[in-house]
């Protein structure tokens, strides 16, 4: 199969942005209808779409977009993000000092910060987040995002039972000093965009239970208590998210926003038409069928932008046949990854062929995966299934969506006619499907992984053995220890030489079929200011405002 282009996909999609930008400069035919329906000019109530109903609101248990759309508008971290770049810039810290060593970091709190019921929020709640995080019976599965703490990992996986020993602590109510155990040069990047680090209440959690017990009723309106631009009006589940202006947070000056509302369709044709006819501003994905309509009639709506993220299949590599890499390599090898996304997708998607993202923080993968289908057909016969004869009964998970099913058909029936497998599809809705997903009931699930934060760390870390989000329950110990002397690594360009044999690990053994690089495609309103285009697709709520 063809290698992926030679230009990285950063560079292909900072040219469909500046493309995207000189479009937006020329004259264009009037948005869908209802589309920037007139509001009351005082009502600055913004209406999206948010792709499914929530899992939980809880920062330390989530792991999907769509809560963390939620969440990130109720919590903020020490560091929070610039809406532009997403560069870190001060949050709930007004400022920080970092060793000369890299190793200690010192957070100032700033003056006077209040929860929203009102109770001072000080640097021991950073320590208690902490503690609950790593907790080993809580199993958050973002808890490895800690780990760069020193004595967290020991902490959280039982060898070390003294917290005071992890290397976290409030020298006083405005100063927070967190201690790693190697340099980490991206950890300033984790605390301004994941929730993972953000403090919560937790004398207020520690009401409705004991502070390992996931799903607690402290995440519903009217309890939860928040520290970011907003607070939790109302959440009907199926029916909307409400966040109202939070007058507690610390820059509720310079909130333009007064509501947000969420909504949890999950198919695209739904939000479509809520879009069309002004029910909501933003949606979450359109079509693939509506894109060269919007193409052609609503490019002032129309958004297709960089996404730092990667669409694959997941193997539970723990069931035969898949436990076997050369069936997992045939499956791969398989399928046209090029007419995927020009003829299903169409949303200037690039196929993939690696697993980290190319051109991330200047590292591109040089590991690709190549063959051709005779190769593909070779590898079935020698794992026992010569033109698919005695192949077993296998299921493909995906979650409710148009779009993934579309996919899902094509890859369907490209195995069935390059190695004569049949692979019957079954869909879940978003809370199921991650159930499933993270209790291994799959034997090959759609998956998706949006960077948490901009550098190639994020897309190697999660295979590693008994990483939180590691749903696969492949293992390898080579990959295990060239994760580790990558974390100890003196420099990047020492980090990145060792980040490029572990991708070459994963192209080999293939616990992940990669299909494409994502872009952001989306309709939005005209009349929604202060959103940017961003790598991650974070939007810092408090600088967005409605033009009336």
């Amino acid at each position: 199969m063809p290698y992926f282009p030679s230009r990285s996909s950063l560079s292909f999609a900072i040219a469909i942005l500046a493309l995207f930008a000189a479009a937006g400069c020329a004259k264009k035919p009037a948005a869908p209808s209802g589309v920037s329906a007139a509001r009351p000019a005082a009502a600055q109530i913004w209406r999206v779409n948010n792709g499914a109903e929530p899992q939980d609101l809880d920062p330390q248990t989530i792991t999907g977009i769509p809560e963390h759309k939620i969440v990130s508008g109720l919590f903020e971290g020490l560091a929070t993000e610039d809406p532009k770049d997403l560069h870190p810039v001060p949050g709930l810290a007004e400022s920080w000092d970092i060793s000369a060593d890299g190793l200690v970091y010192t957070f100032h709190l700033r003056p006077n910060l209040k929860w929203s019921n009102g109770d001072p929020l000080v640097a021991d709640d950073c320590v208690q987040t902490y503690r609950r995080g790593l907790t080993p019976s809580f199993a958050s599965e973002y808890s490895y995002l800690l780990w760069f703490i020193a004595g967290a990992e020991d902490y959280n996986r039982g060898k070390l039972g003294d917290f005071s020993k992890v290397g976290v602590r409030a020298l006083d109510d405005r100063t927070l000093q967190v201690t790693l155990h190697h340099r980490t040069p991206f950890l300033l990047k984790i605390i301004a965009s994941h929730n993972t680090w953000s403090p919560l209440p937790v004398k207020v959690i520690a009401g409705f239970g004991p502070l390992e017990q996931r799903g607690s009723r402290w995440t519903r309106a009217g309890n939860l208590v928040s520290s970011g631009p907003f607070v939790l009006k109302e959440w009907t589940p199926n029916q909307r998210v409400v966040l109202e202006r939070n007058p507690k947070y610390w820059d509720a000056a310079n909130v333009k926003l007064d509501q947000i509302i969420f909504f949890p369709a999950e198919e695209p044709a739904t939000e479509e038409r809520m879009f069309r006819t002004g029910q909501v501003d933003m949606t979450y994905e359109l079509p693939q069928s509506k894109l060269d309509t919007y193409r052609r009639q609503y490019p002032e709506s129309l958004r297709i932008e960089p996404y730092l993220g990667i669409y694959f299949y997941r193997f539970n590599v723990s069931r035969p046949p898949f436990n076997d890499k050369r069936v997992r390599r045939a499956l791969s090898l398989a399928i046209d990854r090029e007419s995927i996304v020009k003829n299903v997708l169409r949303g200037d998607q690039q196929p993939e062929y690696a697993i980290s993202y190319p051109g991330t923080a200047g590292y591109t993968p040089r590991a690709r995966l190549t063959g051709t289908v005779e190769d593909a057909k070779r590898l079935l016969a020698e794992a026992g299934f010569p033109d698919g004869k005695d192949f077993p009964a296998v299921e493909l998970l995906y979650n409710t969506s148009e779009n993934h099913r579309q996919v899902a058909e094509a890859i369907q029936a490209m195995w069935r006619r390059n190695l004569g497998i049949e692979v019957k599809l079954v869909n879940e809705e978003w809370k199921v499907y991650l159930t499933s997903q993270h209790t291994q009931n799959y034997q090959i699930s759609r998956g998706g992984w949006i960077a948490d934060y901009v550098d190639p760390h994020v897309f190697l870390e999660i295979w590693t053995t008994g990483n939180g989000n590691n749903d696969t329950l492949w293992s390898n110990a080579e990959y295990d220890r060239l994760f580790a002397a990558a974390i100890a690594a003196k420099d990047d360009h020492e980090r990145y030489e060792i980040y490029q044999q572990m991708d070459a690990i994963l192209v080999d053994e293939l616990p992940v079929m990669p299909i494409f690089y994502y872009t952001r495609v989306h309709a939005v309103s005209p009349r929604v200011k202060g959103y940017y285009p961003t790598l991650l697709d974070n939007h810092p709520y408090k600088y967005i405002y409605l033009e009336n």
